[in-house]
């Protein structure tokens, strides 16, 4: 591999992102829009192999040791961030770029910053759900000190302390924003303060901390534009800062950018929502590809860590032998997530009696939030009387799926291999079929790193929280109809 002085590795996680979630998402723009059968998406331009996603401890993997294999380069046990399957720290790629090539770094992502993916390049902690202890090694509170230059997404509830009693999930009351600021960060909250954001100036003012939810920014298809940035919007922020910020220098940068929601959508087993998730991140891959063309010292790597839901285009809806067809008109009107729904259905369920629910389902959640209009009685009255929210989501997702004729095996994630795409400078050496650890070790080559050394610098930082942890309740994902989405429940 010829490595230049000045290299900006860009690497983009699609995170629970299968093959056939890939051939959905064609064929559902393929014919909504009209295109011809040869259509391609930004990522089919790009493909060049596959990646195999095991962990240490299982076959199937969860983002925590898919993401520690990335930027560690190393296999860990399920549920491990920055660590090794011994639980001991690993010096990260984002950590060895700042600390030995002087390079800038950011991390980019639609779930919380603090959450698995972006938490294993910044972090160390043995279990995925010590997130308050992700974000304070975050802002520098560790060994290495601050070494992540750029951060946008969801997630402030991790850095307020629990006196914020409506806007933090702190389990205790130190205040991670304010340490934050006296570390030299700029802290954003709101899409003004985003929007308000010059590249030139914030490229001479890294750090900077951007979190514009609470907890997960919201699903593209709920998401108010007026709100909360898009993923293509934050990563073309993010690159233009990064570009600037290291224009008159011999480092370039490292940029981690997650298409975090595309797996949260597949746990829910909610197509519609899965759908406009990886229509977003390929207006990422576009964004990203427009910077590489004019910058041919860059590479792109876009990878996903696992693949979530079994899911299969098509579903047999009988015991005859099935049609050979999926629909993709029935995801097109929908408008809001089956989380969305969820939460608005069981947020009302004391106030309304159920004449009231029965009427909401029959006339503002099928037609007009599902786009279904030929809802059952027995649909819309299983819906109506729900009150347990696995359940209840079940049933939405039964009923748009079924539409659809698309299929799900399960909640959780599996163990197919998946999809590697890459582009720019050397991403042919990724062709084939790689292990997950590969990607990590492609970076180390390309940017000349050495993790050990970074290693042995941490070894012996804290990993693990002293307080009380909150654990993931729904499938893995803590959503917006979680008790503990939003009070403080510790």
């Amino acid at each position: 591999m010829q490595r230049s002085k000045k290299r900006n590795v860009i690497l983009m996680i699609s995170d629970g992102f299968g093959p056939a979630s890939e051939t959905m998402a064609r064929n559902y723009v393929q014919q909504i829009q009209g295109l011809p059968v040869d259509y391609q998406s930004p990522l089919d331009e790009i493909l060049v192999g596959s990646s195999r996603t095991r962990s240490s401890d299982s076959l199937v993997t969860d983002s925590a040791a898919g993401a520690t294999a990335f930027s560690c380069g190393i296999k860990s046990y399920n549920g491990a961030i920055g660590l090794s399957s011994n639980q001991s720290p690993c010096g990260t790629v984002l950590e060895a770029a700042k600390l030995q090539r002087n390079m800038k770094t950011g991390l980019v992502a639609t779930s919380r910053i603090t959450h698995a993916t972006p938490g294993a390049f910044s972090a160390h902690v043995t279990h995925r759900d010590m997130e308050d202890l992700i974000a304070e090694y975050q802002i520098g509170n560790y060994s290495l000190g601050p070494v992540v230059d750029l951060m946008f997404g969801g997630g402030r509830c991790h850095f307020e302390p629990n006196t914020h009693a409506n806007s933090s999930c702190r389990a205790d009351a130190r205040n991670l924003i304010g340490e934050a600021q006296e570390r030299g960060f700029r802290v954003l909250g709101t899409r003004k303060e985003f929007d308000a954001l010059n590249a030139e100036s914030a490229g001479k003012q890294l750090p900077i901390l951007g979190t514009f939810a609470a907890s997960h920014m919201d699903y593209e298809i709920d998401r108010d534009e007026h709100e909360q940035p898009s993923l293509a919007e934050m990563s073309q922020k993010a690159l233009d800062i990064l570009d600037q910020a290291t224009q008159h220098s011999n480092a370039g940068f490292f940029l981690m950018i997650e298409g975090s929601r595309i797996d949260m959508a597949a746990h829910t087993n909610d197509p519609a929502a899965h759908v406009r998730e990886i229509i977003a991140y390929w207006e990422a891959i576009s964004v990203v590809r427009k910077y590489i063309d004019s910058h041919p010292d860059t590479v792109m790597i876009s990878v996903s860590d696992h693949e979530t839901g079994g899911f299969s285009v098509a579903k047999q809806l009988g015991p005859e032998y099935p049609e050979y067809r999926w629909n993709p008109q029935a995801l097109k009107a929908a408008k809001h997530s089956i989380e969305y729904i969820s939460s608005q259905l069981l947020s009302t369920r004391a106030s309304e009696d159920s004449g009231e629910r029965y009427q909401l389902v029959r006339d503002t959640v099928f037609p007009k939030w599902m786009g279904i209009a030929d809802a059952t009685h027995e649909e819309i009255l299983q819906v109506a009387q729900e009150t347990n929210s696995v359940s209840l989501r079940q049933l939405l997702s039964t009923a748009i799926s079924d539409r659809a004729e698309l299929g799900w095996a399960t909640h959780g994630h599996s163990a197919v291999d998946v999809n590697l795409y890459a582009y720019g400078q050397d991403a042919k050496l990724l062709r084939g079929n790689h292990e997950n650890t590969d990607i990590g070790d492609f970076i180390v080559q390309a940017l000349g790193l050495d993790l050990q050394s970074i290693t042995n610098l941490i070894r012996n930082d804290r990993v693990v929280q002293n307080t009380q942890t909150v654990k993931d309740t729904w499938l893995g994902r803590r959503d917006l109809d979680a008790p503990e989405h939003y009070p403080h429940t510790h």
